[in-house]
């Protein structure tokens, strides 16, 4: 079999891998400048919007809580939505609704700066969703679509090094724009972000995807997967939505840190995630997708329940400094996992499905969590964090480790050759 240059295709590798998912670099680098758009407009919405409500509107911190919880559900809920959107119709097309909601948002908010606007605004926009500027995680409802897209413009092989860069310059971006909200009047931020991230939505309009993609991987095998990928993802969320958000708050209680330092030990974290997710593709390739996972999060545990036990300043900053980077070091490797796994109809379903759950879970934690620190609890939801992870890791052996070491779905000889043609690109 040959392909259109005239080069011999190896008759092991899926059809649709050579011809529907060949990288188009030009495609590539429009997502990467619209990635860093987005995440530079929402680093600086994550930093001004609890001074436009605590300072400006006068608002409590249930307020501003309030707007992130309605972020979370939006995005929850707009990203199922997209993600079948973007199966069922085009991708690109689901990928600039969902790219467009950022600037509108950050517009609403700036046209008229009240409460109910700023519910509306971030049912738009996924504000919470937005906020977490570790490991470039700034896709809010538009994720899935952008981690589908990304699947039909990469191979099997470079995938997880995609995942990779992408994730690291879009928290290198979220950092940057924290940085330019010093320029800004707290309105005024608003309206850059809306300019800013409105350009890099524009750019999505000179994008190719391809979507016909056949992976080999057949329906029953595509659900399972899904609904495998569900549990750990409930999981998961809710073991970090114990501790990731009350870490400062754990900080400030135990060894009453000032703004400014905590803020220093934030930044340094922050920049030590985002290069810690340039490591996952040597991680993929070394240990294979289930050890990585197991490894970086195993020895993330064990740091946090010293942390838990010993109260030591030095230590406890140390182990927080590291932390970010272990949680988030093998997440390209488990997109790739996912996208190994499902069918091609179905990608934008299954990257969505696994956002919810994850999005779910945390939401949950964090009032557990909240209610602990309360009654002066705080060491406590760093062992039921510990508990959740164990069973969540011991689930990863069990759904995947038979999948083998780079936990790969390999599609049968059978459904090769039975798979239709795709068409050629356009």
């Amino acid at each position: 079999m040959e392909d259109p240059a005239g080069g011999k295709i190896p008759d092991q590798m899926p059809r649709s891998e050579l011809r529907g998912g060949t990288p188009r670099r030009g495609s590539v680098a429009m997502l990467i400048a619209f990635r860093m758009a987005r995440g530079i407009a929402a680093g600086m919405m994550s930093v001004a919007l609890p001074y436009l409500v605590l300072n400006t509107l006068h608002e409590s911190s249930l307020a501003l809580g309030a707007i992130y919880v309605v972020g979370v559900v939006s995005t929850a809920v707009l990203g199922v939505l997209a993600g079948h959107l973007s199966d069922k119709w085009n991708h690109k097309g689901a990928l600039l609704i969902t790219g467009a909601m950022v600037p509108v948002s950050a517009l609403m908010v700036y046209v008229n700066q009240s409460f109910p606007m700023l519910l509306a605004a971030s049912i738009v926009g996924g504000f919470a969703a937005m906020g977490s500027l570790v490991g470039g995680g700034v896709g809010g409802a538009a994720q899935p679509v952008q981690s589908s897209v990304i699947a039909r413009l990469s191979t099997s092989e470079n995938r997880t090094t995609y995942y990779s860069v992408l994730a690291f310059l879009g928290g290198i971006a979220g950092a940057a724009g924290a940085l330019l909200v010093h320029y800004f009047s707290t309105r005024n931020t608003f309206l850059a972000a809306a300019i800013i991230s409105a350009v890099g939505t524009g750019l999505l309009c000179f994008i190719t995807i391809p979507e016909y993609v056949v992976t080999g991987v057949q329906r029953a095998q595509s659900k399972r997967a899904i609904r495998h990928f569900s549990i750990t993802g409930a999981l998961n969320g809710f073991s970090q939505g114990l501790l990731t958000p009350f870490l400062i708050p754990f900080f400030v209680l135990v060894y009453h840190l000032s703004k400014s330092r905590m803020a220093i030990y934030t930044a340094i974290g922050s920049i030590l995630g985002a290069v810690a997710l340039l490591t996952a593709p040597a991680l993929e390739r070394r240990l294979g997708f289930v050890r990585s996972i197991t490894f970086t999060r195993a020895l993330g545990t064990a740091l946090l329940l010293v942390m838990a036990m010993w109260h030591n300043l030095w230590l406890g900053v140390a182990i927080y400094l590291i932390t970010p980077a272990l949680r988030i070091a093998a997440l390209p490797a488990q997109q790739s996992a996912i996208i190994n796994r499902v069918e091609g109809q179905s990608m934008g379903r299954a990257l969505a499905i696994n956002q919810v759950t994850r999005l779910s879970g945390a939401s949950a934690a964090m009032i557990c969590t909240g209610v602990l620190f309360d009654i002066s609890e705080l060491e406590m939801p760093f062992f039921l964090f510990a508990g959740v992870m164990t069973v969540n890791i011991y689930l990863y052996y069990h759904f995947f480790g038979h999948d083998g070491q780079n936990g790969a779905a390999e599609p049968s000889a059978a459904t090769e050759a039975t798979a239709p043609e795709p068409p050629p690109d356009s």
